[in-house]
């Protein structure tokens, strides 16, 4: 993998589209955003926005799969998302994201988060596990 520094991490959902960041050297994701609402075209300028506010240079797109490792109608939506985002000349990089919600509900749960503060936090939750994932396997290849 290219030399990258920092990136945006999207946790892509047909109702909601959890986004982090990472910080400048590329170590660490954080929560950033949830964009809620939005079409695609909606969801496509809001992350180009994002991208050039925090001179991001990747994004970091999870691609839904099933268990089974086949990909359905989601996966091929977020696909499409990312060809918009390449576009508008990101570079985008895919990353497996089973299980990540389900991670990111257990990370917030331990960080004493209530039901009300986990629901509204999961999505940037679960992107910000995506990104990370990313980045640490960045670094082991490096």
């Amino acid at each position: 993998m290219d030399d990258v520094n920092v990136c945006l991490g999207v946790d892509w959902g047909r109702r909601r589209v959890g986004v982090a960041v990472s910080d400048e050297l590329g170590l660490l994701a954080h929560p950033l955003t949830t964009i809620e609402g939005a079409s695609l075209d909606g969801v496509v300028d809001q992350l180009a926005a994002l991208a050039r506010d925090r001179r991001a240079d990747t994004v970091v797109l999870g691609v839904p799969r099933n268990m089974d490792g086949t990909e359905g109608n989601s996966a091929t939506a977020a696909a499409l998302l990312g060809r918009r985002l390449g576009e508008r000349g990101l570079r985008v990089d895919y990353v497996d994201e089973r299980l990540t919600t389900v991670e990111a509900e257990e990370r917030l749960r331990a960080g004493g988060r209530s039901a009300r503060g986990r629901r509204a936090r999961r999505d940037q939750a679960a992107a910000a596990v995506i990104l990370q994932s990313y980045l640490d396997a960045r670094r082991r290849v490096s």
